[in-house]
């Protein structure tokens, strides 16, 4: 369902941690079919686009939320992480407790990293993890669908350091299902008890997540 219709449902400060991932307004599947399309017109030349794939281009990326969604982030959850947090600086507040994606590449044609802007009120951290170990990892955990989708290590970061056991988890956009697949290693291995509440609005990415994390559930053990 639509996050707004979701969020809704549930009374203020339901949520003790929302962690979510929301449009941009970049078109970033459309920028990497770009790149993508350079691999191939290059045949095999040229690192553009390696590793990438052609996504379905839809409307998705070309706005940023709403005042009205963050109105009901804030109102439905205590604490929140905001991927792409630069992108959204007219309705989030100052903070010091940012969170930086470095991606282990410097003078790229994409950027060294990603931003996510927290309600924490502790220093900046720095999670590292490669690009290509990032492409990799997704590809070992059910493949990468999602033009944004991120790996489950880095939300395996992100629990581990800014969730409390017992916690109550929200995610607005759920893409790809990377953020399950780190709750259920949080329950499973580390007894965290976490629970996850999750919207996703676009039907081919829910049947796609649900899919990967019915797989990870069968297979009893996954590669984090």
């Amino acid at each position: 369902m639509d996050c707004m219709d979701g969020m809704a449902q549930f009374p203020d400060k339901f949520f003790e941690l929302a962690i979510v991932d929301p449009p941009y307004g970049i078109g970033a599947d459309k920028k990497q079919n770009k790149a993508a399309m350079q691999r191939i017109k290059a045949e095999g030349k040229s690192k553009a686009g390696r590793g990438w794939k052609l996504y379905a281009e839809t409307d998705w990326d070309n706005e940023t939320p709403k005042a009205e969604y963050w109105q009901e982030l804030f109102r439905v959850s205590k604490n929140q992480i905001v991927w792409g947090g630069n992108y959204f600086t007219d309705n989030l507040p100052p903070s010091m407790g940012w969170i930086m994606w470095d991606k282990g590449q410097r003078d790229f044609s994409l950027a060294d990293g990603e931003l996510a802007w927290t309600s924490f009120n502790k220093a900046l951290r720095i999670f590292e993890m490669s690009r290509g170990k990032a492409l990799a990892k997704n590809n070992e955990q059910g493949g990468r669908f999602h033009p944004t989708q991120k790996p489950v290590m880095l939300y395996s970061w992100i629990l581990q350091n800014y969730a409390k056991e017992g916690d109550l988890i929200l995610d607005t956009h759920f893409g790809s299902g990377s953020i399950a697949l780190a709750v259920d290693k949080a329950n499973r291995l580390d007894n965290m008890n976490l629970h996850l509440t999750a919207c996703e609005i676009d039907k081919e990415y829910i049947d796609k997540a649900i899919k990967r994390i019915s797989e990870s559930i069968k297979q009893g053990t996954l590669s984090f």
